[in-house]
């Protein structure tokens, strides 16, 4: 059997308050200014700092800064990664601007890594629409700074960052087998042979015993609500509209709850205890994912006695 193998990617956007300090600093870049901080030993720090990182005291003496200066050190990106701010070949740098005292990380466009080097003057290329973000510098290129017509607005507050994660799964031997079954409408789990216990999705050992578990066991699509939560906040890519259940189903012969969603009833309604079934999507877009499961909805079955899931809450 070949294991399966998928690439996944997870991705959001963070959204956070920045404060006054970064808030300061994300406005100056929207309005094409870069300010540092002055520490107690007299430093310039940039990006600033809100607190002094010796005596932690609280800076408040705000110092502006060039928008050129000299690369301390630098690394060459020959194949640059969705999502870095230039598409082709170019250089990370930690780069101290002129005014300041530490340095800053930033990508520096030169043609080849024949074209950069330790002590090399650099300035901003500003981002041409800029927002308030540290992409407010596009990059940095070889030269001296020049004059920009400095925008003005609002200060910025806010700050929304997309976060991304690609990476290739390969399932192991028991999680293909598990995978390869929800293809066929089938859900299978694994019974550890020293305590009986049924897992699923399956492990391959049992996380109790620490046994191998290899006696496969096809579980009904009926089960049972252990717990659940009422999901009433809205959120961006939602499917459902809230109010609607996250629950953990305790399938017949199982040992272990998986989540999922409860519909096909008022959330009011979703209880401990509740009997459910599986609603399956059509047979035409099954793949190998739990997702071939829509939903679950109540079965219509007279509540599970409390005994026969208390060891699964």
């Amino acid at each position: 059997m070949t294991s399966l193998s998928a690439p996944l990617n997870v991705e959001f956007d963070y959204t956070r308050s920045l404060g006054p300090v970064l808030g300061r600093f994300m406005t100056g870049l929207r309005d094409r200014r870069i300010e540092g901080v002055r520490g107690d030993d007299g430093r310039v720090h940039v990006p600033p700092v809100e607190y002094d990182p010796v005596t932690a005291r609280k800076l408040t003496e705000w110092v502006e800064v060039a928008a050129a200066g000299t690369v301390r050190s630098w690394t060459w990106v020959s194949e640059p990664d969705d999502g870095q701010p230039l598409t082709r070949p170019f250089a990370w740098a930690l780069i101290q601007l002129d005014g300041a005292d530490t340095s800053i990380l930033h990508a520096v466009d030169v043609p080849s890594s024949d074209d950069i080097h330790t002590g090399m003057r650099v300035r901003v290329r500003w981002a041409t629409d800029p927002v308030g973000s540290i992409h407010d510098i596009a990059c940095f290129e070889p030269g001296e700074a020049v004059e920009t017509q400095a925008g003005q607005g609002e200060a910025v507050t806010m700050v929304t960052t997309p976060v991304r994660l690609a990476y290739t799964h390969t399932a192991s031997a028991e999680e293909t087998r598990y995978l390869n079954g929800l293809q066929e409408g089938r859900l299978l789990g694994q019974r550890c042979p020293a305590c009986q216990k049924v897992y699923i999705p399956p492990r391959g050992a049992c996380p109790t015993d620490g046994v191998p578990t290899v006696d496969e066991v096809e579980l009904p699509d009926h089960g049972t609500v252990t717990t659940f939560c009422i999901v009433n906040v809205p959120f961006l890519g939602q499917r459902i509209a809230p109010p609607y259940v996250a629950a953990y189903v305790l399938l017949d012969g199982a040992d272990i709850a998986f989540q999922h969603l409860i519909l096909g009833c008022d959330a009011s309604s979703v209880r401990m205890g509740m009997r459910v079934k599986a609603v399956w999507r059509p047979r035409a877009e099954w793949q190998q994912s739990l997702a071939n499961i829509d939903h679950f909805e109540p079965s219509g079955e007279a509540d599970a006695p409390f005994e026969t899931y208390s060891q699964h809450l």
